[in-house]
This record gives structure tokens, C-alpha cells and sequence, in this order.
């Protein structure tokens, strides 16, 4: 950083504009950078949410066969069947809300640290400006 020159009011006046300038650009930067970091974050979370629900509906589906076979030892088929449709149907509601639960929180993708940022930066150029 140059030292400060006393070259008149026209050179501030140059100068207050230019740093007004670097600290606009760097207050949007910072914003577009908490953006994509939250919305990477959000992709990310999508992804592997649909990657485990696939898997996961693999596995179910043997587990539940696997239940209902062993129901049926005890119950008429038709029973055991129900009964464990009945499970799975919990199940997937209680993941379903988890997962709206999760979704909620990383959105919106409002940069709000760079929102508070520029809050402070204009509250001390106008307390500055006095």
C-alpha cells in the first residue's frame, strides 16, 4: 500500500472511490464464494441421499421378503405381508421427513456471512463518513 499523499481533494476523492470499488468487488466475491460452497454442499447431500435410497431399497426389499417369510411361519402369508408393508411404509415416511429436514437447512444459498460483511462494512464507512 503506497503512503498517503496529500495531493488535494480531488486525488481522495479518487482514491476513497477506488478502495469503495475493491471493497464492493471483494464483498460480491466473497458472496459468490459462500454460494457455490453451499450449494456444492447441497449437491453433494442430494447425491449420495440418492446413491443410499437405491441401495437401500435393494436392501430393504430382501430384508422385507426376508421378514415376511419368517412372518408366515406364524401368520397367513397375506398377514405377514401386510404387516411388514405397514413397517416399510413408517420407515419411508420417517426418512422422507428427515430428508426434508436436511434439505431445509442448506437452503436458501444466501451468502450470509457476506451479507453481514457488507452490513459492517457500510455501518463504518457512514460512521467514518460523520
Amino acid at each position: 500500500m503506497p503512503l498517503l499523499k496529500t495531493n488535494g481533494v480531488g486525488w481522495a476523492a479518487k482514491e476513497f472511490v477506488e478502495r469503495a470499488r475493491s471493497i464492493i468487488r471483494l464483498e460480491v466475491e466473497l458472496a459468490l464464494l459462500e454460494v457455490k460452497g453451499k450449494l456444492v454442499r447441497i449437491a453433494v447431500g442430494i447425491g449420495l441421499g440418492a446413491g443410499g435410497a437405491i441401495v437401500g431399497l435393494f436392501a430393504l426389499g430382501f430384508l422385507a421378503a426376508g421378514g415376511a417369510a419368517a412372518l408366515a411361519l406364524v401368520l397367513p402369508v397375506w398377514g405377514a405381508l401386510l404387516v411388514v408393508g405397514g413397517i416399510l411404509l413408517c420407515l419411508a415416511g420417517l426418512l422422507a421427513m428427515l430428508g426434508i429436514r436436511s434439505l431445509k437447512a442448506g437452503t436458501p444459498p444466501v451468502p450470509e456471512e457476506a451479507i453481514e460483511e457488507a452490513r459492517l462494512t457500510t455501518e463504518t464507512l457512514r460512521a467514518n463518513g460523520r
